[in-house]
């Protein structure tokens, strides 16, 4: 099995992060919707990221937002990577990939169609959420693991929704992904990392990698 990736999402503080980089996490996720519970202005999001360590690669998420806002929010921020986790296009997600940017598309796993509506994307890294009516994730629902597990076959799929310490290794070893994605599940209230559910994810989503 290829080396896992392990991405925390909503960070608000440099402390989390800083937290999450030493346990391991190869990613972090700033959160750019207002709706969210965890969201951050680029302003803050700017200089936690600007005292990370070198490596961590650095995640915006965005839900229905205007093409060149988000890259405007990229670049201030110094962000490596764009989730886009609404109903963006397929066209706004090769705009974004044409400049220069790595993008991941959120997608909510509702039924057949939600699947049939990937093929439409670009070549570019997908995470699977569950779908909640009124939401845009973050709700600590699991998606359906074995439809997962087929979309990882033919795509690059970063696995979330419902993760946390104690179903991560079935997680990784049912579906089989490219990376995995928490934030509520290791939270200590919305927006807070519980520093020893930070640390438990990590160490057993990788159990499986020794």
């Amino acid at each position: 099995m290829a080396s896992l990736r392990i991405k925390i999402c909503g960070i608000t503080c440099l402390e989390d992060a800083l937290h999450a980089a030493d346990c391991g996490a190869d990613a972090l996720g700033f959160v750019f919707h207002p709706a969210s519970p965890r969201c951050v202005t680029p302003a803050q999001a700017a200089d936690i990221i600007a005292a990370l360590p070198p490596l961590v690669t650095t995640v915006g998420l965005f839900v229905n937002r205007p093409v060149l806002e988000i890259r405007t929010v990229a670049q201030d921020c110094g962000l490596d990577v764009i989730q886009l986790h609404g109903d963006e296009s397929p066209a706004d997600c090769g705009a974004l990939i044409a400049t220069h940017r790595r993008v991941v598309k959120a997608v909510r796993l509702r039924d057949a169609g939600s699947v049939q509506a990937l093929a439409a994307y670009p070549a570019t890294t997908i995470l699977l959420d569950a779908w909640v009516a009124g939401t845009y994730g973050g709700t600590g629902q699991r998606c359906d693991w074995q439809v997962a597990a087929a979309i990882a076959r033919r795509r690059r799929v970063i696995l979330a929704g419902g993760l946390e310490p104690d179903n991560v290794r079935q997680a990784v070893q049912q579906v089989a992904p490219y990376g995995v994605d928490v934030s509520s599940g290791v939270e200590r209230a919305p927006g807070r990392k519980d520093p020893r559910r930070v640390a438990a994810f990590i160490h057993n989503a990788r159990t499986l990698m020794e």
